[in-house]
C-alpha cells in the first residue's frame, strides 16, 4: 500500500517537474517575440532608453504607419503571397511525384536516383551557377526566379518517401485490382492518407518561401518584383540613416522600434496560418520518422 502511495507521489512530482520545465521552455521561446511586439508599439524615447520589456511604453503606432505608408509595402506583400502560395503548391506536387515512385522497391534506377539526391544535399553548384541559369532563361526580375531555387527540398522528399513506404501494400494492390492506374491510385487513395505529411511539408515550404530574401538579393533589382522580406530588409537598412535624411519623420521613430515592427509584420502571416495546420503538424512529423 505504501509502495503504491510512493509511486503515485512520484508520478505526480514527475509530472509537476515536467510541466514546470515545459513552461520555462515555452516562456523562453515566447518572451522574445512579446518583447519585439512591445518595442514595435513603444515610443522612440522609451525604446532608445531601453525602458521597454514586455509592455509598450508611451504607446504609439508611428512605426507601423511608417512601415505601411509606402505603396511598395503592399506590392511586396502581394509578391510574397504569390511566391509562397504558388511555390508551396508546386513544391508539394514535385515532392510528391518524386517521392512516390522512389518509395517502390521495384522502381528501376531507384538507388541511382536516390544517390543523386543525396549528392545534391552535400554539394551545391553555388550562386554563380544558379545566377547564370536564371539569366540564360531570362527569368531575372521575375517571381519565377524566386520560386525555382526552393522548389524541392531533399529532406522533405525523404520524409514523404518514408511515409509512402509505411503504407500497407494491400491498399494499393486492391486499387490496382479494381483497375486503377498508378496516377489514380496516388490521387484517390494515397494522397488522402498522406494529408498529415502533406500539411507538415507544406508548412515547411511555406515558411521557407515566406522568409526567403537571399535569392531576391541575387536575381531581383526591380522594386515591384521584390518580396516582403527584401522590402523590410531595405527598410531596416534605410532607417540606420533616418535621422540624417529626414529628422522630422525620425522624431517619433527609432531604429530598434522599426526593426521590431518589421519582424512583427513579416512573422504574423505565418503565425496566423499555423493554427489551421497544427493538428496535422505533430502527426506528420512522427509519421515521417517511422522508418529510416
Amino acid at each position: 500500500m505504501r509502495s503504491g502511495i510512493r509511486d503515485s507521489m512520484g508520478v505526480r512530482v514527475g509530472k509537476g517537474v515536467n510541466y514546470a520545465l515545459l513552461t520555462v521552455v515555452a516562456l523562453i521561446c515566447l518572451l522574445p517575440f512579446v518583447h519585439m511586439i512591445a518595442k514595435s508599439f513603444s515610443g522612440a524615447v522609451a525604446v532608445s532608453a531601453g525602458k521597454v520589456t514586455f509592455w509598450p511604453q508611451d504607446p504609439t503606432l508611428n512605426t507601423y504607419r511608417y512601415v505601411l505608408q509606402d505603396g511598395l509595402f503592399f506590392s511586396s506583400f502581394r509578391n510574397s503571397v504569390i511566391i509562397t502560395g504558388c511555390g508551396t503548391l508546386i513544391a508539394l506536387a514535385i515532392t510528391t511525384m518524386a517521392a512516390y515512385p522512389l518509395s517502390k522497391q521495384h522502381f528501376r534506377g531507384r538507388k541511382v536516383i536516390l544517390l543523386l539526391y543525396v549528392f545534391t544535399m552535400l554539394f551545391y553548384g553555388g550562386m554563380v551557377a544558379i545566377y547564370v541559369f536564371m539569366r540564360t532563361l531570362n527569368l531575372l526580375n521575375t517571381l519565377v526566379c524566386q520560386i525555382i531555387p526552393l522548389v524541392l527540398s531533399q529532406y522533405n522528399l525523404f520524409v514523404m518517401k518514408t511515409f509512402f513506404e509505411g503504407l500497407p501494400e494491400a491498399i494499393e494492390e486492391s486499387a490496382h485490382i479494381d483497375g486503377a492506374g498508378h496516377i489514380r491510385t496516388l490521387v484517390s487513395i494515397v494522397l488522402p492518407l498522406a494529408l498529415p505529411s502533406l500539411a507538415t511539408i507544406g508548412l515547411f515550404y511555406a515558411v521557407g518561401y515566406w522568409n526567403s530574401y537571399y535569392h531576391a538579393m541575387l536575381f531581383v533589382t526591380r522594386p515591384d518584383a521584390k518580396p516582403l522580406q527584401m522590402y523590410l530588409y531595405e527598410l531596416i537598412t534605410k532607417t540606420q540613416n533616418l535621422f540624417e535624411v529626414d529628422p522630422v519623420i525620425a522624431a517619433g521613430l527609432s531604429s530598434s522600434g522599426m526593426q521590431a515592427a518589421a519582424i512583427v509584420v513579416s512573422t504574423m502571416p505565418i503565425l496566423l496560418v499555423y493554427p489551421f495546420l497544427q493538428r496535422y503538424f505533430v502527426k506528420g512529423l512522427t509519421i515521417g520518422s517511422v522508418k529510416g
